[in-house]
């Protein structure tokens, strides 16, 4: 068994998209069947949403018009 130290200097030395997808699994471990409860109902909505725009019920903004929003 590795020491909480050892791992942690193990996923230091990880690529940043990897200590972040670790840390996104270390901290969904803690939700067990209530997350894929969660993540089914999300995707669900974005299922909706996504034939509600093809629907015309709503419109959407080009990202660079948002993103230069933002940076205002």
């Amino acid at each position: 068994m590795h020491s909480k130290k050892e791992v942690l200097a193990e996923a230091l030395c990880l690529p940043p998209i990897e200590r972040a997808e670790l840390i996104e699994e270390l901290f969904f471990s803690f939700d067990g069947d209530d997350r894929k409860a969660i993540d089914a109902l999300w995707a669900q909505e974005a299922e909706e949403r996504i034939e509600a725009f093809r629907r015309g019920e709503f419109s959407a903004i080009p990202a660079d018009e948002v993103f230069a929003d933002l940076s205002k």
